[in-house]
């Protein structure tokens, strides 16, 4: 686990993506998008980056149970932020489908996720995670069922303190990542990537992000 303190969080975060691209350069490079208002401003910078868009497959990290165009659609506000202004072939762009009944919605992306890597979990070259303030991170919220789910790669969780549901990649396919990049910013969640490095995080979903052979980089605000 590395921790990098930015006082220009936005054109590092691009740049991490776009190294990460870079490494993947003659084959596809696999971005799962996060949600939330933080990675907007890096999605539209790196929109206006010149990388190799046609050889990137998306994916999502999770997403709220709501149609495309709603409001809370983290799909949508990668749209209007990204995907609409770089010409990443539609077919590349896989959606977690929030208007569906969640465990049919978990169920489609997994097997669809299962049909591009064959016998191997699927392995992403880059997710990029955020953290709430209660340490959640995708939509791995404490005291969930999906956080002990090891069979899986993406499930419907039941959040009680949100009274929803939600769509969320597990442990199991974000473990499988070669790098996962997390886009922290503000002072309780500074408080907690701190406990998190010193192993007082424990009972934090976020401190559970810990891939099996790839890297991991906090990227602080």
């Amino acid at each position: 686990m590395q921790v990098v303190h930015s006082s220009d969080f936005v054109r590092d975060a691009v740049k991490r993506i776009a190294e990460a691209s870079f490494a993947a350069a003659g084959g596809p490079f696999r971005l799962a998008l996060c949600g939330g208002q933080t990675p907007r401003a890096i999605y539209e910078a790196l929109a206006a980056e010149d990388l190799d868009w046609r050889n990137f497959i998306i994916t999502f990290g999770d997403e709220r149970c709501v149609p495309p165009d709603h409001s809370d659609s983290n799909y949508r506000m990668a749209c209007e932020s990204l995907l609409n202004r770089v010409p990443i072939p539609e077919e590349n762009i896989l959606r977690l489908k929030g208007e569906m009944p969640p465990e049919e919605a978990a169920n489609i992306y997994e097997r669809e996720l299962r049909q591009r890597s064959g016998d191997e979990v699927f392995s992403h070259d880059l997710i990029l995670l955020g953290m709430g303030e209660d340490g959640h991170t995708a939509s791995l919220f404490p005291a969930t069922s999906a956080i002990g789910e090891t069979d899986r790669w993406v499930v419907a969780n039941e959040v009680a303190e949100l009274a929803a549901c939600r769509l969320t990649f597990t442990f199991t396919l974000i473990n499988a990542a070669r790098r996962v990049l997390f886009l922290v910013k503000g002072e309780r969640k500074r408080e907690l990537v701190e406990g998190i490095a010193r192993g007082n995080g424990y009972n934090y979903p976020a401190a559970m992000v810990r891939p099996h052979e790839g890297s991991l980089l906090w990227l602080v605000g």
